[in-house]
């Protein structure tokens, strides 16, 4: 079944994260992370920031920390898990992120494509994230669908 163009522009509802140190170091400690602005509250502040460092991917993890019964990507476009795969993510900083901080997501679908004839279609959704309102980040990721007609 393919992903109907309807559900570009479809906007997520916005949700609110603390960041908190602990998550910081435990995701730090297990994507080994080796700079220790990551993980160390003295090293993070000898090296100029006011509190530990969020890592670069970690905004992927709290953006997917909806609010259960939210709207997500997946029943948007109507599609059976089985046949998802995560296609790619991209990360633009406009400002560091620390722990203490809170940060608000707005995600929307900004953009459905098919490659090989339709055997494969990819879901684009754009994240904002802000900080008392201003951007400090934004998100792109996309899934990939895989056509079960197109299999062979």
């Amino acid at each position: 079944m393919a992903v109907s163009h309807d559900v570009i522009g479809t906007e997520f509802p916005a949700h609110t994260v603390d960041v908190e140190r602990g998550r910081l170091r435990f995701f730090a400690k297990a994507t080994g992370q080796s700079d220790p602005v990551y993980s160390d509250l003295e090293a993070a502040k000898a090296a100029g920031h006011r509190d530990l460092l969020v890592p670069p991917t970690f905004l992927f993890c709290l953006e997917g920390e909806r609010p259960p019964g939210s709207l997500n990507l997946l029943d948007v476009i109507k599609v059976d898990i089985r046949v998802v795969l995560h296609g790619e993510q991209g990360f633009t900083y406009h400002e560091p992120i620390h722990a203490g901080d809170q940060l608000t997501f707005t995600s929307k679908i900004t953009d459905v494509f098919s490659k090989k004839g339709g055997a494969l279609e990819f879901v684009v959704r754009r994240t904002e994230v802000t900080r008392d309102g201003d951007l400090v980040a934004e998100l792109v990721n996309s899934l990939v669908v895989r056509s079960l007609k197109g299999a062979k």
